[in-house]
Formats: structure tokens, sequence, C-alpha cells
């Protein structure tokens, strides 16, 4: 065999083992998917910008809101359809809008699902397209109780298989609301689901400035309550659970950097809320941790309401 030939054969080998490679190369890493989590997870799987997802059925899933375009790019990914918020907070259209993802906002607090937004988020989950992905802001309490009672509304699963579901996602036993909504649900007849509005609002109409004020305030005020009887429910008020209502303080504070107003008002009032919100958070997270840490309890509270009373100096009184 000449050296001509034998160079050429060398040149065909190489090159049908550099076609092989590269063959295997992209079947073993499909372009933009991601492997979505299974039902049998026992705990929650985290993705770019994606956190806290848990699988409730094969293609329903709960989790936390999406942070920026690669929360977004990571549903799509997943091969997600649909965005259900249970959070007060306006979605972030465009970024779904920009994945072809569909959004959808029904919110609820801390205390429980209304049978009527039980029946409002079932009827999404039914009607509209899956995959479907419900979120909170946290990803462990709201999303895993609306994704919990809307899938044992439509009877996918039984309730124990949704509580079990809901421990996965890390829901605190703290929040009794939640636990004792999904505990209580019960299927649907497709009758009384169809009787529920099929619009599927992108933006639910939240509560105004003026609204969110007077929520505010009430809530503190319970707060203050919580804290004299040494962070545990009041005697005189047993439906005051101290995690729910400062939760529920928190959620009110953030969610108001999207109202019109403090936009026209000022950066430094929207920094304000975020600030204040930043600090309830931090108070919320010592109480499901120890409630009994009245000392700490009582600091963090300090520095709420001082900020409440350093914004009221500037732009209430």
């Amino acid at each position: 065999m000449s050296i001509f030939k034998v160079a050429l054969s060398l040149l065909l080998l190489c090159t049908f083992v550099l076609i092989a490679c590269q063959s295997t190369s992209i079947q073993s890493h499909p372009a933009n998917t991601v492997r979505a989590p299974s039902v049998s997870d026992t705990s929650p799987t985290d993705f770019a910008g994606l956190h806290q997802v848990v699988a409730y059925v094969s293609d329903i899933y709960s989790g936390a809101v999406p942070e920026g375009d690669e929360g977004f790019e990571s549903l799509k990914a997943m091969g997600v359809k649909t965005i259900i918020s249970v959070d007060g907070a306006k979605p972030q259209l465009s970024k779904a809008q920009k994945q072809g993802l569909r959004y959808v906002h029904l919110p609820f607090g801390y205390d429980g699902v209304p049978r009527e937004r039980q029946l409002q988020i079932a009827r999404a989950v039914r009607d509209l397209e899956h995959p479907i992905y419900i979120h909170c802001h946290h990803g462990k309490h709201r999303s895993a109780a609306g994704t919990a009672s809307a899938a044992v509304t439509l009877g996918l699963i039984t309730v124990e298989q949704a509580i079990a579901r809901m421990k996965v996602s890390g829901t605190s036993p703290n929040y009794k609301g939640l636990y004792e909504t999904v505990q209580s649900t019960q299927p649907a007849l497709i009758s009384e689901m169809d009787q529920v509005s099929n619009e599927f609002p992108e933006v639910w109409q939240t509560e105004n400035m003026v609204d969110a004020m007077v929520a505010i305030d009430v809530a503190h005020d319970h707060l203050k309550a919580i804290q004299k009887a040494h962070w545990k429910v009041p005697a005189e008020h047993p439906d005051l659970i101290p995690v729910s209502e400062a939760a529920r303080l928190a959620d009110l504070l953030r969610n108001l950097k999207d109202d019109e107003h403090v936009h026209k008002e000022s950066e430094q009032l929207r920094d304000w809320f975020l600030k204040a919100s930043a600090q309830v958070t931090e108070l919320e997270t010592q109480l499901l941790v120890d409630q009994s840490q009245a000392q700490k309890l009582d600091g963090l509270f300090k520095q709420v309401t001082q900020s409440c009373k350093d914004c009221h100096a500037v732009y209430r009184n």
C-alpha cells in the first residue's frame, strides 16, 4: 500500500471518529432541557433562578418565585407552559411572555385558602395547558398549600398524599391555617367547578395604597398583641398565629413596591417598604425557628416599629 493510501485511510478514520463523538455529545446533552422533579423525590430541587421545586403530580409543580430571566428559562427548560402565582406581588409578565409562558395571578394569605380561591386555582389547573408551576414568594408555604388543595379538589391525589408533599416542600407546621385548609379539602363536583370564572387574570386587583396601609396597621397591632403574650397566641385572640401575622405583614410591605403611588412618590419610600419587609421576614424566620427567644424577638420587632415610625415622620405626619 502506498504512503498516499495509508494517509487517506487514516484521514477517513479520524473523520468518522470525530463525527461519532459529536453525535454522542449532542445526544447526551439535549439543548435547553432539564430533568423535571418527580413525585418520588423526597427533597425540593433547585435550578438556575428557580428554587424549592416539588412535584405534586407528574406535571404540576410548586416552588418559589422565578428569579430574573434565568428562573423563567429554567421553567421553559422544564417544559412548563402555565405559571400560577398565589403571591400578592405583581407577576413578572414580560419575562414569562418572553419564554412563551402564560401567567395567572390568584393570590391568598397565610391563614388558609378560601374555598372560592381553591376552586379558582383548581379550574385553572384543570383547564390550562400543562405542565403547570404554582409559586408564592419563598416556595414553601402558600404555593405548597395552593398546589395541594388544587390537586385534592381535582381528585388527583388524596389528602394524605397532599400533606406528605407539603412536608417535602418544607411547609412549617406553624402555618396551621394552610394545613387545616388542605386537611379539610374535598374533591369538587364538575358542576361546582364550572361555576367558577374561567377568565384567569394575569394580574389580580390587589389592595390599593390606602387599603394596604390600613391592613399594615392592623397586622402591626396584631403583632403587638402577640408580643404582649410573650410571642404566643393571645388568649383573647386565639385566631392570631404569630408566624402567620408576621408573614402577612412582610407580604403587605413587600407588595407595596409595585404600587403606582409609591413609584410616583420616591425611590426612598420604596426602599423603606423593602427594608421593613426584610426586617419582618427576619422576625418571621425567628418565630419559625424558636418562639421562646422573647428578647431576640422583641429586638427584631423594635426594628420594624422604628422603621414604620421613621417612614411616618416623612410621609404621613
